[in-house]
């Protein structure tokens, strides 16, 4: 099984190194294509108006001067031309990816990328304690990386849909097992602006995300994390809403 390994955080960032070594637990032919810089929330976007940069830093591991989505093409169409990857694996991403986070994580692109291309992906992140952004703990990732992996394909991931994984920021020890999640959605306005001011007085502004404590949707991923579990969610790339596409047909029939 070839396994073509990406993610968002960038080509030297801790969490890749992990997930390959999940992923020579389960085959020999490990390839990572990665952005040479941090990548994170830059969606599924794609370099139109820059070259690509392809760069071999060491056998079997390249950078790309491009986003994550980038990377899977050019993994997929010129790092394996010879032969075509069996699996895409993204990650895993420093800090969780769930609920309306999976509409800018590029992360999440990665793996939808490989659908797109019909290969099986899976994105996987690691949460980390609250305070803890610098020191995080990846034992969960890398204790259940490799059997969750296994089940997944195991049980078979259809086509046109991508699998999201998020390991809870707890010890593994404390894990409380698996839960197979909704898309959970938070109840509060995540991002806000913060104004500063440079040298000479002019305002520029930082984006960034609020916390705030609320009750988490029944059975999503926002749960699933509250009570140490790891979350598996699977993601249509159809995005087409049915309800309301009939009401429409109805109503512009």
């Amino acid at each position: 099984m070839r396994i073509l390994i990406t993610n968002d955080d960038g080509i030297h960032a801790a969490g890749i190194a992990v997930l390959e070594a999940i992923a020579r637990t389960l085959s020999d032919d490990v390839i990572v294509v990665a952005p040479e810089s941090d990548q994170s929330g830059v969606a599924h976007s794609l370099s139109l108006n820059d070259p690509l940069r392809l760069r071999e830093i060491s056998p079997s591991h390249f950078a790309v001067k491009g986003t994550p989505t980038d990377c899977v093409i050019m993994g997929v169409h010129m790092v394996c031309k010879d032969r075509r990857p069996d699996l895409v694996l993204s990650g895993v991403n420093h800090g969780h990816n769930l609920a309306e986070d999976v509409t800018y994580s590029g992360t999440i692109a990665a793996a939808m990328e490989g659908t797109l291309l019909g290969i099986p992906s899976i994105a996987m992140s690691q949460g980390y304690a609250a305070g803890n952004h610098e020191n995080i703990d990846w034992s969960c990732a890398k204790m259940h990386g490799a059997k969750t992996i296994e089940r997944l394909l195991g049980e078979g991931i259809p086509r046109d849909i991508l699998v999201n994984v998020n390991f809870p920021g707890c010890p593994v020890a404390d894990l409380q097992g698996t839960s197979v999640t909704v898309q959970g959605r938070r109840d509060f306005d995540l991002a806000k602006l913060e104004e500063r001011h440079d040298g000479r007085g002019k305002p520029y502004y930082w984006i960034g995300f609020q916390r705030t404590k609320s009750k988490p949707p029944h059975g999503s991923d926002l749960e699933a994390m509250i009570e140490k579990k790891i979350s598996i969610t699977p993601l249509r790339m159809d995005l087409t809403d049915e309800p309301t596409l009939t009401r429409y047909a109805r109503a512009f029939g």
